[in-house]
């Protein structure tokens, strides 16, 4: 069973002591990406990314100083270096090396850069959403870009399930269709005004405490996922069908 999650914009790179790791497995897709936006100005990446002055600035010094090959001393282990809000709910600071290894082998973040990131895969600042309009080549976004490239690294990991606890934005990239596994879905819904509706941060937070779950007690199979009882959240077999499994609070 293969967890799918999402990257995030906040980042931590604070030396860590944990001394494992891995090479991310695209690395030469994401050189080709990062060839194309060392020529991008800080005006132009402000315009192409949506964000501000002080953001395209940093991101401008960060692809600049892109390096390979990556090691220890100038890269750090992805679920570390990650600190959304997914990030914060799975708390991976307090997985021991048995959690870290489980991890590597079932779960997998999306990115627009790397691709696909394995927990241990050392991995360098940068920004670059999914969704985002870069022209490399022939392709006119990381979609076209990515094509069945994500998907079939998927496949080789040979999983007989993928669930999927990544934001729409990151699983377009995936293609179900072509993906040698059986798809399942995890929602988490809050009851407001009488009605179950996905509340985004609390949703985000949900997703790595599931994954979370899923690594301390070794789960690898998804119905026994129903059994998840945390901040509140419950299986709701109402909301749920056979594939997508729904926790409500």
């Amino acid at each position: 069973m293969l967890l799918l999650i999402s990257p995030a914009k906040t980042l931590d790179f604070d030396p860590v002591s944990m001394q494992n790791h891995t090479q991310p497995q695209l690395l030469d897709h994401s050189e080709k990406l990062i060839k194309k936006l060392k020529t991008l100005s800080s005006p132009k990446l402000q315009k192409l990314m949506g964000v501000s002055k002080a953001i395209a600035q940093l991101n401008v010094e960060r692809n600049n100083s892109f390096e390979f090959p990556f090691s220890k001393q100038n890269a750090k282990q992805a679920l570390l270096a990650f600190k959304g809000d997914v990030y914060i709910g799975m708390n991976p600071q307090d997985f021991s090396e048995d959690d870290f290894n489980f991890a590597q082998q079932h779960i997998a973040i999306l990115s627009g850069l790397y691709g696909l990131l394995r927990p241990l895969d050392l991995m360098q600042p940068y920004r670059l959403e999914m969704g985002t309009k870069l022209k490399v080549r022939r392709s006119e976004n990381l979609y076209q870009f990515w094509k069945d490239t994500i998907t079939n690294q998927i496949n080789e990991a040979n999983h007989q399930v993928v669930v999927n606890l990544a934001s729409n934005e990151y699983f377009k990239a995936v293609k179900p269709k072509i993906m040698n596994a059986d798809l399942w879905t995890v929602n988490f819904k809050e009851l407001r005004k009488g009605q179950y509706k996905v509340i985004s941060f609390s949703a985000k937070r949900a997703r790595g405490m599931m994954c979370s779950f899923v690594v301390k007690n070794r789960i690898t199979d998804p119905l026994k996922m129903k059994s998840f009882n945390m901040d509140n959240y419950v299986f709701n077999p109402d909301l749920s069908t056979d594939r997508q499994l729904t926790f409500t609070r």
